[in-house]
């Protein structure tokens, strides 16, 4: 077996032959940097990064930023369907059982984010397919044509997102319901709705926030279940075709664009938190006075 991306390249090319030749191979290595440290080669792709340049494929030829261009948009399209449908359902599910009398409801909604978190990714999406793509024909299971194929990865990646989320929700509301101010709340007249509405779940949403940006970052990582299950073209497929490839460009120009986003999101945190929860934005005036 190849051992390395340019003896798998010059395999492919021979049409698999296994013998190669040294001085071939030593050109090519010194041509990609192959013949440099990986980490003296990761730091040079993030220079060359600043410049927007991650280097070619090694099985293609073709710019690394490029391909990933290409794949971007497919994934972002999951991942903001995802998104749309994961937010509402996770707040929703703990609103509702802090809105609800029954103890058996109430459980039962508790339960289902612990089953949503326990449920890998690619089991949901074979679920999926198997009843509105098999069974049913309601949805197409492959291909990134039109809404109707966005829809069950989308569901696919929203489950867990969804799960996680509605488990810091509902944490948060429980935490606050023991808070001094909700039993003041409550002796001025306020209901059960109000109650939960606007004070409980404004409160209980800060660390959601938190988790949300970082369940933003990690739908990319998601997608790469996702887009093999429902074989689309998108990130998570050339993530796994370059793995498979021992394309070592493409995979840094792929860790190189994780590291970019989880960053970006982090950044965009720090700015929103604040204006989200001014005693945040208080104690970091009393920190600068300081």
């Amino acid at each position: 077996m190849p051992s390395d991306p340019v003896t798998l390249m010059l395999a492919q090319r021979s049409g698999g032959s296994t013998v190669v030749d040294p001085e071939q191979a030593a050109q090519l290595r010194a041509e990609y940097g192959f013949d440099q440290p990986v980490w003296r080669q990761y730091l040079g792709l993030l220079g060359r990064a600043l410049h927007g340049d991650l280097g070619r494929s090694v099985q293609t030829g073709e710019p690394v930023i490029g391909l990933i261009g290409q794949a971007l948009p497919q994934t972002v399209e999951i991942a903001v369907f995802a998104l749309i449908v994961a937010v509402p359902l996770g707040v929703a599910l703990p609103v509702l059982s802090a809105l609800t009398g029954n103890s058996l409801l109430r459980g039962l909604l508790d339960s289902i984010p612990a089953f949503g978190v326990a449920m890998p990714s690619f089991w949901v999406g074979i679920l999926l397919l198997q009843l509105f793509s098999f069974h049913w024909a309601v949805f197409p299971s492959t291909g990134n044509q039109g809404f109707a194929a966005l829809v069950l990865p989308s569901l696919t990646l929203a489950v867990p997102t969804a799960a996680v989320l509605a488990q810091i929700v509902g944490r948060g509301i429980r935490e606050n319901l023991r808070r001094n101010y909700v039993e003041l709340v409550r002796a001025k007249g306020a209901g059960r709705v109000r109650v939960v509405l606007r004070h409980l779940l404004r409160n209980a949403s800060l660390p959601a926030l938190t988790v949300t940006g970082l369940l933003v970052a990690n739908l990319l990582g998601g997608a790469v279940v996702v887009e093999t299950v429902f074989a689309r073209a998108g990130l998570g497929q050339l993530t796994v075709t370059a793995v498979t490839n021992e394309d070592l460009p493409v995979i840094l120009g792929l860790v190189v664009l994780s590291a970019a986003v989880y960053a970006a999101v982090s950044l965009l945190l720090e700015v929103v938190y604040p204006l989200v929860d001014p005693r945040a934005a208080g104690a970091r005036r009393a920190a600068g006075r300081a």
